[in-house]
């Protein structure tokens, strides 16, 4: 199965996921999924994803100084954010037990 289209449909909740437990920038948050078992995100996609939560104001951003290339600039997950992360942590969980009843014992 092609997991592209899940990805995209989840993408939002799990860069918010990954941002709960710590700030990170574009490259970080990109490691940190693909480490998390999500290998087909693309560099692309999750730094549009950056973007658009931050101009959706669930999340903020601030720039870190690099002595070793350009100045990173880090999100981090704000209140808004951590609000949207729970509603759409609950929602991924319902929406998953439903699948797995409707599943049931698939090979």
């Amino acid at each position: 199965m092609d997991t592209s289209q899940l990805l995209k449909g989840v993408l939002d909740l799990a860069v918010l996921a990954v941002l709960r437990k710590e700030d990170g920038y574009g490259y970080d948050v990109l490691r940190r999924l693909r480490q998390g078992g999500l290998d087909g995100v693309g560099d692309a996609s999750v730094y549009g994803t950056l973007r658009r939560l931050y101009n959706a104001g669930l999340l903020t951003s601030y720039v870190v100084p690099s002595e070793e290339g350009p100045h990173r600039k880090y999100y981090s997950l704000n209140e808004p954010g951590r609000a949207r992360l729970i509603e759409s942590g609950n929602t991924w969980k319902s929406f998953a037990r439903t699948l797995d009843d409707l599943l049931g014992e698939v090979a």
